[in-house]
């Protein structure tokens, strides 16, 4: 809710850089390439952005992305928490606007995980150092798969939560991709067919997993004053909220608890909404479990019954309650920290901008409002952003 004499806060302009396997680009040219877009997108000037947020990439980010950009922002941040790092941005530069310290804001990030694999850059397994807290778990080999994979372990053996159930994400998720042209893989799969892949960690096969891929997006969060000027009508950042758990496995609580549950809790009561009125939702996806153990934490069900919410089609374009409408992480793209697709991806949605996977509501109608949430690390961290038209 709005609290008296802070500016109301818009998304004015988001976009996508080139995705998938982009070999020609450079990480800086897919931020260049997203900042661009989105900046035509809002329709504003240049001039306009006096902040800007990034995190992932450079010594010094985000100095050297800004210098890169041509920009000399007067409001900076470059929080990294993981895969939540961009709802906590996107909430951080909304803060900032309201109190009046930023006029425009522009979030941009981008990455080639996917090309650079491929030409022997990088490695498929992330190296984390252990000379903190991780140093009396790194002896046991835990990866980063792993560390889901076991949380999701213990979820079906609280809860009963089947193989079948998890698998049910990746289905829907690659339903939903159908129908984005920009997604990485778009033919239908089956349960039987995510079941019998090939065993990455168990219980997650190869579909129960993130793709990976180049590419990179950008998001332009401005002051009220702003609005008047833009290309497209606002969608509102209505609240948000922000949470960091463990960081070594032995000190997870509750492997079958995330930090969103407190993330979300403060978005929708900052929002002054719930769960039940919210749309559609952008979820981190990473992984099936991810996706599953998320909603439950959201409050769309109760702590055990994710499984069973899930249901058949829930999650599809056409469910009663549309989940990573661009086919997530599991089909569209992922190209390392994927927490700012969820947020283009729902502004475009409640702006009626997806196209052949737009959702509809009852009678043709648009959605209203929709949740943006985005985990870090191996459920370290969590961050959550309410969306709205009005």
């Amino acid at each position: 809710m709005r609290r008296r004499g802070r500016r109301r806060v818009a998304v004015v302009g988001v976009a996508l850089s080139d995705c998938g396997r982009v070999e020609a680009a450079t990480p800086y040219s897919l931020h260049a390439q997203a900042a661009r877009r989105a900046l035509a997108d809002s329709g504003l000037e240049r001039s306009v952005i006096d902040g800007l947020a990034s995190a992932g990439l450079g010594t010094l980010a985000p100095v050297e992305v800004a210098d890169y950009l041509g920009l000399r922002p007067t409001w900076v941040d470059s929080t990294s928490v993981g895969g939540a790092t961009w709802e906590v941005l996107a909430a951080h530069a909304a803060d900032a606007i309201a109190a009046g310290h930023a006029r425009a804001v522009l979030l941009v990030y981008g990455s080639t995980a996917h090309s650079d694999l491929k030409a022997g850059r990088r490695t498929a397994t992330w190296s984390f150092g252990a000379d903190g807290p991780l140093q009396f778990e790194a002896p046991y080999g835990h990866t980063l798969i792993s560390k889901y994979a076991m949380a999701a372990r213990r979820h079906m053996h609280e809860y009963g939560t089947t193989l079948e159930q998890l698998a049910s994400v990746a289905v829907q998720a690659r339903a939903n991709a159908t129908h984005n042209p920009e997604a990485a893989f778009r033919t239908p799969i089956t349960v039987d067919e995510v079941l019998n892949g090939p065993l990455i960690a168990d219980p997650f096969t190869r579909l129960h997993c993130c793709i990976r891929s180049d590419g990179g997006c950008a998001v332009l969060l401005a002051a009220e004053d702003c609005v008047p000027d833009t290309a497209k009508a606002p969608v509102w950042v209505l609240g948000s909220g922000s949470c960091v758990s463990h960081n070594a496995m032995s000190q997870w609580e509750d492997f079958t608890t995330s930090p969103a549950a407190h993330s979300g809790r403060l978005a929708f009561e900052r929002a002054g909404v719930r769960p039940q009125d919210i749309e559609l939702a952008e979820i981190y996806d990473a992984f099936t479990y991810m996706t599953l153990v998320t909603l439950e934490d959201l409050g769309f069900c109760a702590k055990g019954e994710g499984g069973a919410f899930i249901g058949e089609d829930r999650l599809t374009l056409t469910g009663t309650l549309p989940t990573n409408t661009d086919g997530g992480g599991l089909s569209a793209c992922h190209p390392g920290m994927r927490g700012l697709f969820l947020l283009v991806e729902a502004v475009r949605q409640l702006r009626g901008e997806a196209g052949e996977r737009q959702v509809r509501k009852a009678g043709g109608s648009l959605p209203r409002l929709a949740v943006a949430s985005g985990t870090g690390g191996w459920f370290c961290s969590s961050g959550t952003v309410v969306l709205g038209r009005d």
